[in-house]
């Protein structure tokens, strides 16, 4: 169970409002680190994303984790794929009302879908409404997994 992450962004209060909207939960300001904002879905696991000023980054502090600013907000490694209950438009028309890039792929062509939610048009998140959930659950399984890639090394 994954309960909580963090993630930059440069509008962190807006990025939490809206994932907040995305799983029609709330978001507050986060005061652990300065500038930060964060979304609670409402859930039973208290699951939350937590967002932090693009290039503000977690460091060892003497009793427990600091943070600084150590460089310009940049595109990130990493991304998260999250559920909502939204309909695949109405996470389309979020993203436009906040100028952002949404767009639905398809991953590894037929597994499933996601809707890439690109938060400030450089942070990647996947959004699965409750259709692309199902599709996701159904492949993402050990021996599914094992399976698809056996089937890409015999295609090599």
């Amino acid at each position: 169970m994954l309960f909580h992450a963090s993630y930059p962004s440069r509008d962190p209060e807006r990025a939490a409002e809206v994932v907040a909207r995305l799983w029609r939960g709330k978001s507050f300001p986060f005061p652990v680190f300065p500038g930060s904002f964060i979304a609670m879905e409402g859930d039973k696991f208290g699951t939350a994303i937590e967002f932090v000023p693009a290039g503000r980054v977690m460091i060892p502090g003497k009793d427990e984790a600091e943070s600084e600013v150590q460089r310009n907000g940049a595109p990130s490694e990493t991304h998260l794929a999250i559920s909502s209950p939204l309909t695949e438009e109405e996470v389309h028309q979020l993203a436009r009302e906040n100028g952002w890039l949404a767009r639905t792929c398809w991953r590894g062509e037929t597994l499933f879908r996601v809707i890439e939610l690109w938060i400030d048009n450089t942070f990647l998140i996947e959004v699965l409404t409750p259709e692309m959930q199902q599709e996701y659950l159904r492949f993402m399984t050990p021996d599914n997994y094992a399976a698809f890639l056996a089937k890409m090394s015999e295609a090599a």
